[in-house]
């Protein structure tokens, strides 16, 4: 038996599988998205703990003996979600989501230095997380100081 857990934007989805692939069940934990301001899109990762506990434990209600004899579990997620961490773990603020547009001047700043293409091969978007992080610098500094990702601050400051 194989738990599969994929934590989306907006809710957890478990599912379980037998040996030969086939479903025995599944579940779902739900979650809000905050839209605090136009083009924003944000979460607490507590949230999705406790969804996808919630997801479990559907699953546990209706296939207790499959839940218990799993023997792999795989896990997906969300793309290009900014979560801040300081050096202890603790979030220091929602998880900017793939789809929060607030970091547009900054992916266009970033988009502007051949260096980012020449790296990454794609075009800098507002979604993804190099602007995320030069917004939150610009914006929040006092949690981009405590956040643990000393080497993109490294590079958001050399580049910004």
């Amino acid at each position: 038996m194989y738990l599969g857990i994929d934590l989306g934007t907006s809710g957890v989805k478990a599912l379980l599988m037998d040996d030969g692939q086939r479903i025995i069940g599944s579940a779902s934990g739900a979650m809000d998205i905050s839209r605090p301001h136009p083009g924003w899109s944000e979460q607490d990762p507590a949230h999705w703990i406790r969804a996808t506990e919630e997801a479990i434990a559907g699953l546990k209600t209706s296939h207790p003996k499959e839940l218990a004899a799993v023997r792999g579990i795989g896990l997906s997620g969300q793309m290009h979600g900014a979560t801040l961490l300081d050096t202890n773990d603790k979030v220091l603020r929602p998880c900017i989501l793939w789809n929060d547009t607030r970091s547009h001047k900054q992916a266009l700043a970033l988009d502007a230095d051949p260096q980012f293409q020449a790296l990454t091969g794609n075009i800098v978007f507002p979604g993804f997380t190099a602007p995320k992080l030069a917004w939150v610098a610009e914006n929040e500094p006092d949690i981009f100081k405590r956040s643990i990702g000393s080497c993109c601050r490294r590079i958001i400051c050399a580049c910004g």
